[in-house]
């Protein structure tokens, strides 16, 4: 696939799990890690469920850094992430500069949340897609630990929480 049928991805919430987010669109590649200057990253986007789900919050603060991943995703694939990430409904598609590993400054497609509430809190499948994505890209351990003190709720359709999570068993 060439590189015009592709486009570069900044993951800063679930979608940090690769196996999360080829579940969603098979032909994402790791690319590198990177960050983004002036954002926070907050538990507050309303999901779907009720639960909250991560946002970048645009601070302007130079201090607020949001770290993620940055992946390779084939066009062809770019329909089922928009309708993964309820583009339109939710969140918001944005082109942002991202700081990449390497210092290097690239555009990549993220997604704001349009509709969040401050009170609501993440289940803990949610949060645990997260760790597992920043643990597995090595994000700096300050990070991490804030990531660690996330609160996090129990889901009561404890179905979803197995079906969520199955996607770890086998590795």
């Amino acid at each position: 696939m060439d590189a015009a049928s592709q486009f570069t991805y900044f993951a800063y919430g679930s979608n940090m799990s690769l196996l999360r987010l080829r579940a969603r669109t098979p032909s994402a590649q790791l690319m590198g890690t990177g960050w983004l200057a002036g954002y926070q990253l907050r538990f507050h986007k309303v999901g779907r469920d009720a639960s909250a789900k991560c946002d970048i919050f645009h601070t302007g603060t130079i201090e607020d850094v949001v770290y993620g991943g940055l992946f390779l995703i084939d066009e062809q694939d770019r329909y089922a992430l928009d309708l993964a990430e309820g583009a339109g409904n939710g969140y918001d598609p944005a082109d942002l500069s991202i700081t990449t590993e390497n210092k290097a400054v690239m555009q990549a497609l993220t997604y704001v949340a349009t509709i969040t509430d401050a009170y609501l809190l993440p289940f803990d499948w949610y949060l645990e897609h997260v760790l597992r994505g920043a643990e597995a890209l090595r994000l700096p351990s300050s990070y991490l630990e804030s990531l660690r003190a996330t609160r996090a709720i129990a889901d009561s359709d404890t179905e979803r929480a197995k079906r969520e999570l199955a996607i770890y068993r086998s590795t």
